[in-house]
């Protein structure tokens, strides 16, 4: 979600310079900020009890990211790492708060990104559970083109590696290596100089 960024300077929100692989916070730490991008890319991931690391989401510069936890009075559930080097405006919990209460307009727009995640994880999840690596792939590809306003008789080129869409899929890197090959012979993806369209 993106919020005028003069409305949150107005409310006591500090730029602050990120560096490339510097965490921002950890899986675990108390939510006390409410963080927007204003220039770079974050990845929030977890590692499951099995050692592997799991992408939660890729944030963009006008993203904002973290903040479920802040509502609820409780940690992270993942941490969040600076992707490239960063500036992420950072508002502290107590002056975000204040914030909505006097801009109602924004509450309910929160609370319509809060219900689109819920949805989506809901969803994917069905995906996991219940369908081989294709339809996993096939979905997390189908939601990148809804989220990003593609209509779906449009090729657009996947900004992700193999090996991040493993751990945005829960699957190993060379599943999907292995699937995506099978998907470009079917003829539902095209790979072009190793990159992905879809």
């Amino acid at each position: 979600m993106h919020i005028d960024t003069d409305l949150l300077y107005t409310w006591g929100a500090v730029a602050k310079k990120v560096p490339k692989n510097s965490i921002i916070f950890f899986e675990n730490d108390v939510a006390l900020s409410y963080f927007q991008i204003l220039e770079g890319t974050v990845k929030m991931s977890y590692t499951n009890e099995d050692g592997k690391d799991l992408t939660v989401g890729i944030f963009n510069e006008g993203n904002s990211f973290g903040e479920p936890p802040l509502f609820i009075g409780q940690p992270y559930p993942a941490t969040a790492i600076a992707q490239t080097d960063c500036i992420i405006l950072k508002l502290s919990k107590n002056s975000f708060f204040s914030f909505l209460e006097e801009n109602p307009e924004i509450q309910f727009r929160i609370l319509k990104l809060f219900a689109w995640k819920i949805y989506n994880k809901i969803v994917f999840s069905k995906n996991i559970v219940n369908h081989k690596p294709e339809y996993r792939i096939q979905y997390f590809l189908d939601n990148l083109k809804k989220q990003n306003n593609v209509a779906t008789s449009i090729k657009m080129k996947i900004p992700y590696t193999r090996q991040e869409i493993a751990d945005f899929t829960g699957l190993r890197v060379e599943t999907v290596i292995r699937t995506l090959s099978l998907m470009s012979k079917n003829k539902k993806i095209e790979i072009i100089d190793h990159k992905l369209f879809y």
